[in-house]
């Protein structure tokens, strides 16, 4: 039943009132002090490691995970997970190797970074195309994802689920980055206990569709029901191979995917670059540890759904169904709709609450970005302060007015969200990667050479895209970088996997980058190189144990499910 009951309506206002409580106290202590641009954009040394961490998991998780992520649990199993359990190794690598580099040289920005370390058009073009990618994709399809599945679940018309969800960001983002990171830590309370119960709920449903009881009995049970959904590596045959291209996974362009988006990227790393290294350090080790425990709560509801599917279990076949055909995204919801009153509210407020903590962090990333990096530098070099963090709000709500009017126009949904954001940042991703790694450890690294990895990279993702167009990619079977797919129009042909073709155009940026630097730096080192020596990589004893623990474990699930 699509539709929430009054034991929901209580629980979810419960929640509501928990957060904006929380929230407004938060407030109020920030504003008995003098709030300057760094407090109100960064929570200038405001943030605890605990919150630090709680924010980077609100942030990122959103109705892509739990509705995406559950849809390819339902279609393609545990293998999914590879994105969140490799997060978890690429925090650790953003910890030790990348956060020193922006503390040590006061980076607060990433624009900011690219002007200090190369030049200022290098980060006025990257501010301009952040500030675009930001706003048309990312803020939209949180925004529209988010009301596409609090409308499935409450029956609540889609643009009034927008509108609520955009007015409750708003409040918490106008608030400043100490108030979204606070809160942020409330948000992940909800997300973990609503997203256990529903795996709970899930689970139970196995147990007992096969005449048993308990959560162990329904994890055993859907190992044993849907054995080909328990392996994390495929194999060329696989259907979903395009996807997870095998050993790319662990050794290929995964890594770029997850390194550009822990650690190249405004949205994640702002929550960590008003602490100390310490700080920042616990706070990134801590949200290691919680995205171990994310495909619990996204991926394995998906497999049960499909064990439950696959049994004709109540009305599964006919609520699983799009158009006349198997919508996998619509796993979780169904699996929501199923929960008892009250219990039910709590997952929708653990829903909610992953939309609206990622919308307050996406909200502010724009704002700060803009104010920082276009505002001060260009319309008004003078603006002081407080005009400054005036501008951060006002940036605040029109980017999400604008969210709100673009959305429904993007199509998002017929492409499916997490297909969509990647598409278009997929495109990027290897050049802005090459541009920062180079960046911080080769201090040879000319401006140039980063223009070539920012608009190079970009064209080559393009070519790559294109080339099974007009040329047999047949050849490159043979060693597991391409496979027959279907087109549009019906055609099979050879296509490189999307993450393969990241890997290729990355590896080509870092060698034209490091030609064009050779060519044009005969001198000597770049002036323009950052401060970074060897000692800034030393971790404190805690963390590398706690670093080990969580390696261990990715070594160890792998192991068990290869």
């Amino acid at each position: 039943m699509n539709s929430l009951g009054t034991y929901d309506y209580v629980v979810f206002l419960v929640y509501f009132l928990i957060v904006a409580l929380y929230g407004w106290t938060v407030y109020r202590k920030k504003q008995a002090q003098k709030e300057n641009s760094k407090d109100f954009f960064l929570a200038k040394d405001s943030l605890t490691w605990w919150a630090i961490g709680a924010s980077l998991i609100a942030s990122n998780i959103s109705a892509e995970q739990f509705i995406g992520m559950s849809g390819s649990g339902f279609s393609m199993g545990l293998a999914i997970a590879s994105y969140e359990w490799l997060a978890a190794a690429t925090l650790i690598i953003v910890a030790v190797f990348f956060i020193p580099v922006y503390i040590k040289n006061k980076i607060y920005t990433m624009p900011q970074f690219l002007g200090q370390r190369y030049n200022s058009t290098v980060a006025m073009i990257m501010a301009i195309f952040w500030l675009l990618l930001y706003v048309v994709v990312n803020l939209t399809s949180i925004l529209y994802l988010g009301a596409l599945a609090i409308n499935s679940i409450s029956g609540i018309n889609i643009t009034a689920c927008m509108y609520v969800l955009s007015v409750f960001a708003v409040i918490i983002t106008l608030g400043g980055m100490k108030v979204i990171g606070y809160t942020d830590v409330i948000q992940v309370f909800f997300l973990i206990l609503g997203g256990l119960a529903t795996t709970y709920l899930a689970l139970e449903l196995v147990a007992t569709h096969f005449g048993t009881t308990g959560v162990v009995n329904g994890l055993a049970l859907i190992k044993e029901k849907a054995t080909d959904h328990f392996h994390m590596i495929f194999h060329k045959e696989n259907a979903h191979y395009m996807d997870l291209p095998g050993l790319s996974v662990l050794i290929g362009g995964m890594w770029i995917v997850n390194l550009n988006y822990w650690g190249c990227n405004q949205y994640i790393t702002q929550r960590a670059l008003g602490a100390d290294l310490k700080t920042a350090r616990s706070g990134l080790l801590f949200a290691a540890f919680l995205k171990l425990l994310m495909p619990i709560i996204v991926v394995l509801p998906g497999i049960a759904a499909y064990v439950l599917y696959k049994e004709g279990y109540g009305d599964f076949h006919k609520t699983m169904l799009k158009d006349g055909s198997l919508n996998a995204d619509s796993a979780y919801p169904v699996l929501l709709n199923l929960l008892p009153a009250g219990l039910k509210g709590l997952s929708f407020a653990a829903l909610t609450a992953a939309i609206v903590a990622s919308l307050a962090g996406k909200a502010n990333s724009i704002a700060t970005i803009f104010t920082l990096d276009v505002y001060k530098k260009i319309i008004n070099k003078e603006a002081d302060e407080n005009r400054q963090v005036i501008i951060g709000r006002i940036t605040v709500i029109v980017a999400m007015v604008l969210a709100i009017i673009i959305a429904p126009q993007l199509g998002i949904d017929k492409k499916g969200g997490f297909q969509f954001i990647q598409e278009y940042t997929g495109f990027v991703s290897p050049g802005i990667f090459a541009m920062f790694l180079l960046g911080f450890f080769w201090k040879r690294t000319t401006s140039n050479a980063a223009l070539f990895a920012t608009i190079g990279g970009f064209i080559l993702s393009v070519f790559f895209k294109v080339l099974p167009t007009f040329t047999n990619l047949q050849w490159l079977n043979a060693y597991g970088f391409s496979k027959l797919a279907p087109q549009k129009d019906g055609t099979m042909l050879y296509e490189i996997p999307f993450i393969d073709r990241m890997g290729f155009v990355f590896m080509i940026c870092v060698i034209a980058m490091f030609i064009i630097s050779k060519m044009e730096n005969r001198n000597g080192i770049n002036p323009k190189g950052l401060e970074v020596d060897r000692s800034m990589f030393k971790t404190t004893q805690t963390f590398a144990v706690g670093a080990l623990i969580v390696c261990g474990i990715i070594v160890a699930l792998y192991t068990v499910f290869w």
